[in-house]
C-alpha cells in the first residue's frame, strides 16, 4: 500500500504548536484540502490530533508516541494523521470536542479523534499513553485495532460515523422550530442561586473537588446581582472565590497573573501555564469586584495581573501573545543543566532559594535573614514544600498582622520588608529558564484583552488607555482588511529582527484563517470599551464595523442566532454555535450584549432587534442551565432591564469625574463620551457612516460650556447636571 501523506509538512506551518511537531517522524499534515484529499483519494481514516502549546498532556503524548518510530509508522501507512492548533481552529476543536464530551462525558486536550475521510468522528479520547495504563488503552494497540476494524467492519464503522454526525448537529447547529419569548426578569436570580448552589464555602470556588477554574462569566453575575439586586448571598459567594483565587496558587505572587487553574480543591498547586484570555478576564473581574466592595486587594491583583500583561505577553509593537508554557528547564540550584523540562520550574520555590535570592536585603533595620524567614512564613515555603521534588508553590498562607506578632515588628516593617522581598525574589527569579512563550497574536484574544486594559484605564490608571488603544491598533494593522471588511485569525512574526531598524520597520508577518464570531466579537467589545474610556469616536466606528461584518456573515435570521463560523467559511461536517461558556466567553453571548449596547448608536440598524431574537431562540436552553451559558444571561438580563446611559458631553473630562467613574460600577451601563459642542457632532456621524445624531447623543451637548453628564434609564433621563455625583445620584434612585 502507497503511504497516503508522503513528509511531515508541518515545517511550513507558522503555528508554534505545529512547528513543535514538525520534526517527529510522523507525516503530520495541517487541516487543509491536500490532507482531507489524500485521505478520500486512498480511503484511509483520519486520525486528528488537536492541541496547543503550553499544553502539558500534549508534550507528553509526543514524548511517548509522535516521536516512537513504531507508532509513525502505523500512523504513516495507514492513516493520514492531522495536526491541529485548537487556538488557531477552535472551529474544528469545537465540533470534534463536542462528540468527545457527548461520548466519553469530558473532553480536553490532547484531543485524539479518528474520522471517516469525509470527516465524520468514530473513535474520540483524549491522552492515549503509548502502553497500556491506568484503564487508557495503548495507543500503538488502539491505532492496529483501529485499522484492522477498518478493513473488515467497515459498515459498522460508518454507521457509527453517521449517528455521531447527527448528534454534533442537533449539539451544536440546530435551533428550536419554534422559540420561545426571551427570558424573564427572574433569570440573573435562578442564575446565581445555581451559582450558589454549586459554590465550595469551605474553599471558595464552584465544585466539591478538583480541578477548580476561575469561571469569571460566574464572577460576573454574582457581582452584577450584589451591585444591582443588593444580593448578599451572591456578594459573599464572590468575595469568597476571589479571595482564595488571590492567596492560592493559581495567582503567581512574585510576578503577578494568574495560572490555567488549579488541581485541587484548595486551589494550592496549579497547572501552570498561563494563558492570555485568563489574564484578560480575571483583571476585568477584579477590577469589578474592587468598584463593587471597595477593597483595595481587588485592584492591587488587577494592577498585577495588567503589569504582567505588558511585561510578559505583549509584542513590541502593541499586540498580545497567546500563552506562556506550564513547563521550564529547572534553575541551576535544582540541577538546571542536567534536567529536562518540569512543570512549574520557573515559579516554585526552596527555602535554600529564597535565602540565596535575599541575601543581601536589608529593610528598615529588618536583616536579610528576617525579610526571608518572613516571606517564607508568608508564602508557606517549607522543607518538603507542597509540590513535586520537595518545591513549593508559593501561597499567601499567614497575613500581615500575624507576622507581626510572630517576629514583633510593626505591621508596617512587615509589609515594606515583604514588598522589597518579592522585589528581589523577582528579580532573581528572571535568571531562571523561562517558560516557552507561544506568541501568536489572536483576534479574539486580543479582544479580551484590550476589554481588561481599557478597564484599567477606567479604574487604575488613565495611562493603560494607551496599552489598550496600541493593542486595538496592531490588531487592526496586522488582522484587519479595511477593504474588505473582513478580520483575520491569527498573526505570528515570521522574521527576527536582526537589528536596530528591525526592530521597527522590518518584522515580517504570518496571517492566517478567516475570522470566527469571538474574534469580531471580542474585539469589537474591545474596541467599544476603548470608545467608552477615551472618547475617541474611531473606536466605535471600528466596534461597528465589526458589528455589521458579524450581521452579514454570522446571522441566520431563519434560524435565528449567530453561528461561530461565516457563511461563506469552510464546510465542516456541521456548522457550529457557541452558546456555553468555556475557557473563554460564550461568543453568541458577547455579541448579543454587544448589538443591543451598539444599537444605542445606530438605532436604524436593528442590533438590538437581532438580541432580541437571539434570546428568543435559545431562551429554553438558557433557562435550563443558567450558569452553562452565563454569558447570555447577562446578555438577557441587560436586556430585560433595558438599557442605561450615561453621556458625558465634554472635550476633556475633569480629574474629579475620573475619579468618581473609577469607583463607580455601571455592569449594565453605557458610558457615552461626545464633544461638548454639537457643531462637532458632523465629524463624529461622517466617522460612523450614518446621518442622524443617535438619541444618545441628541440635544446632549455641554451646559455653558461646563462639562456635563445626562444620565437616562430604559429611555427615561435625568436633568442635565454639570455634577457627576447627581447624575449618578440619580441613576442609583432609579
Amino acid at each position: 500500500m502507497t503511504t497516503p501523506t508522503r513528509r511531515n509538512r508541518l515545517d511550513e506551518e507558522a503555528s508554534p504548536y505545529l512547528e513543535q511537531h514538525a520534526d517527529n517522524p510522523v507525516n503530520w499534515q495541517p487541516w487543509d484540502e491536500a490532507a482531507l484529499s489524500a485521505a478520500r483519494e486512498h480511503d484511509v481514516p483520519i486520525f486528528l490530533s488537536v492541541g496547543y502549546a503550553a499544553c502539558h498532556w500534549c508534550h507528553v503524548m509526543e514524548a511517548e508516541s509522535f516521536q516512537d518510530e513504531a507508532v509513525a509508522s502505523a500512523l504513516n501507512e495507514d492513516f493520514v494523521p492531522i495536526k491541529v492548533d485548537r487556538e488557531e481552529r477552535p472551529d474544528v476543536d469545537s465540533v470534534y470536542q463536542t462528540i468527545c464530551q457527548l461520548v466519553s462525558g469530558g473532553g480536553g486536550w490532547p484531543l485524539s479523534v479518528f474520522l471517516t475521510p469525509e470527516g465524520k468522528p468514530f473513535y474520540v479520547g483524549t491522552y492515549f499513553p503509548r502502553e497500556p495504563k491506568r484503564g487508557r488503552p495503548g495507543f500503538l494497540q488502539l491505532l492496529e485495532d483501529i485499522s484492522r476494524s477498518w478493513r473488515e467492519d467497515r459498515e459498522e464503522i460508518e454507521n457509527r460515523a453517521d449517528q455521531w454526525t447527527a448528534a454534533i448537529t442537533d449539539e451544536l447547529e440546530s435551533t428550536p422550530e419554534s422559540p420561545g419569548d426571551p427570558p424573564e426578569s427572574d433569570l440573573l436570580g435562578s442564575a446565581t442561586a445555581a451559582a450558589i448552589r454549586s459554590a465550595d464555602r469551605e474553599h471558595g470556588g464552584f465544585g466539591s473537588g478538583g480541578p477548580k477554574f476561575p469561571q469569571p462569566r460566574r464572577l460576573d453575575l454574582l457581582l452584577r446581582a450584589a451591585t444591582l439586586d443588593g444580593d448578599e448571598a451572591s456578594r459573599e459567594v464572590a468575595v469568597e472565590a476571589l479571595d482564595a483565587m488571590a492567596t492560592g496558587g493559581l495567582y503567581d505572587h512574585v510576578g503577578g497573573g494568574f495560572h490555567r487553574y488549579a488541581t485541587d480543591r484548595e486551589w494550592t498547586v496549579p497547572h501552570f501555564e498561563k494563558m492570555l484570555y485568563d489574564n484578560a478576564e480575571l483583571p476585568r473581574v477584579y477590577l469589578l469586584a474592587a468598584q463593587v466592595t471597595g477593597a483595595d486587594r481587588y485592584a492591587r491583583v488587577a494592577a498585577e495581573t495588567v503589569a504582567f500583561l505588558e511585561r510578559e505577553l505583549r509584542h513590541p509593537e502593541g499586540g498580545f501573545y497567546s500563552t506562556l508554557d506550564a513547563q521550564s528547564r529547572p534553575p541551576a540550584s535544582r540541577g538546571g543543566d542536567d534536567a529536562g523540562d518540569a512543570e512549574g520550574a520557573f515559579y516554585v520555590w526552596t527555602p535554600e532559594e529564597v535565602h540565596d535570592a535575599l541575601a543581601d536585603l536589608d529593610v528598615d533595620g529588618v536583616d536579610a535573614g528576617t525579610a526571608a524567614d518572613l516571606f517564607c512564613d508568608r508564602y508557606g515555603v517549607e522543607s518538603g514544600g507542597n509540590f513535586e521534588r520537595g518545591t513549593t508553590v508559593l501561597t499567601a498562607t499567614t497575613g500581615y498582622a500575624t507576622l507581626a506578632e510572630s517576629y514583633d515588628l510593626p505591621v508596617e516593617a512587615v509589609e515594606r520588608a515583604l514588598m522589597a522581598a518579592r522585589g528581589r525574589a523577582f528579580e532573581a527569579r528572571a535568571e531562571r529558564p523561562r517558560p516557552a512563550r507561544d506568541e501568536k497574536v489572536l483576534a479574539g484574544w486580543n479582544g479580551l484583552a484590550i476589554s481588561a486594559v481599557a478597564a484599567g484605564a477606567r479604574v487604575l490608571d488613565p495611562a493603560l488607555a494607551d496599552t489598550a488603544t496600541d493593542a486595538l491598533a496592531f490588531v487592526r494593522e496586522h488582522l484587519w482588511d479595511a477593504d474588505t471588511k473582513r478580520l483575520s485569525r491569527r498573526y505570528k512574526d515570521v522574521s527576527e529582527p536582526g537589528s536596530e531598524a528591525g526592530e521597527t520597520a522590518s518584522r515580517r508577518g504570518d496571517v492566517a484563517v478567516e475570522g470566527y464570531l469571538d474574534d469580531y466579537a471580542f474585539l469589537a467589545k474591545g474596541a467599544f470599551d476603548c470608545y467608552q474610556v477615551t472618547g475617541e469616536v474611531d473606536h466605535l466606528a471600528f466596534a461597528l464595523d465589526l458589528a455589521r461584518v458579524v450581521r452579514s456573515e454570522f446571522w441566520d435570521a431563519e434560524a435565528g442566532t449567530l453561528y461561530y463560523t461565516p457563511a461563506d467559511g469552510e464546510a465542516l461536517v456541521t456548522r457550529p454555535q457557541e452558546l456555553n461558556d468555556q475557557s473563554t466567553p460564550s461568543s453568541l453571548g458577547v455579541a448579543a450584549a454587544l448589538f443591543e449596547d451598539l444599537d444605542l448608536f445606530v438605532p436604524d440598524e436593528d442590533f438590538a432587534a437581532i438580541t432580541e431574537q437571539v434570546l428568543s431562540t435559545h431562551a429554553d436552553r438558557i433557562r435550563g442551565s443558567p450558569l452553562e451559558h452565563a454569558s447570555l444571561v447577562l446578555a438577557a438580563d441587560a436586556h430585560t432591564r433595558g438599557p442605561v446611559e450615561l453621556t458625558l458631553a465634554a472635550d476633556d473630562l475633569p480629574t474629579a469625574w475620573r475619579e468618581t467613574l473609577a469607583e463607580t460600577p455601571l455592569p449594565t451601563g453605557v458610558i457615552a463620551p461626545r464633544p461638548a459642542d454639537d457643531d462637532a457632532l458632523d465629524d463624529w456621524l461622517a466617522t460612523l457612516g450614518v446621518d442622524a445624531v443617535p438619541p444618545i447623543w441628541a440635544n446632549r451637548d455641554a451646559v455653558d460650556g461646563e462639562p456635563t453628564a445626562y444620565a437616562c434609564r430604559d429611555f427615561t433621563c435625568s436633568p442635565p447636571q454639570t455634577d457627576l455625583d447627581a447624575a449618578l445620584s440619580w441613576l442609583a434612585d432609579r
